[in-house]
């Protein structure tokens, strides 16, 4: 049988986890403003770094709450990944989503800069192509 942890044991881990999820957030936090920050607009480098950190320091911080918090770390591992699996899925749905909505956006633009052309070519936004040119009709 498996040895158990003590009241005060359990009770100094839970602290030391949530001293960690505190650090974590705070440096999230002051990466967050230092992206935002009037005086560093001009290093982009360092907002891709920063938003590398925020994102790898959130993972985290979601895979620290799940097995510790949630006890994912002590279940069998059939049951963790039924559970990590629908996780995976949903962030590639997010990733799709991303790359399908730029497609979108792109394909707007295209659609705009048309427009834009043939409003260029037609002044007048009533004026069909050729209305300039009289016809004559005969009737017999």
């Amino acid at each position: 049988m498996a040895s158990h942890a003590t009241y005060e044991e359990q009770t100094a881990a839970v602290w030391k986890g949530l001293g960690l999820l505190a650090v974590v957030t705070l440096v999230e936090v002051a990466l967050s403003l230092l992206k935002a920050a009037e005086w560093a607009k001009g290093y982009e480098s360092i907002f891709a770094i920063a938003s590398i950190l925020i994102i790898v320091l959130s993972i985290y911080k979601a895979y620290f709450i799940i097995f510790e918090f949630m006890h994912m770390a002590y279940e069998v591992k059939g049951l963790a990944m039924s559970v990590l699996l629908p996780v995976f899925l949903l962030l590639w749905a997010v990733i799709a989503f991303f790359y399908e909505g730029d497609a979108w956006k792109n394909n707007r633009e295209t659609v705009n800069e048309r427009n834009r052309m043939e409003r260029e070519i037609l002044p007048n936004p009533g004026q069909a192509v050729g209305a300039g040119v009289e016809e004559t009709t005969t009737m017999d």
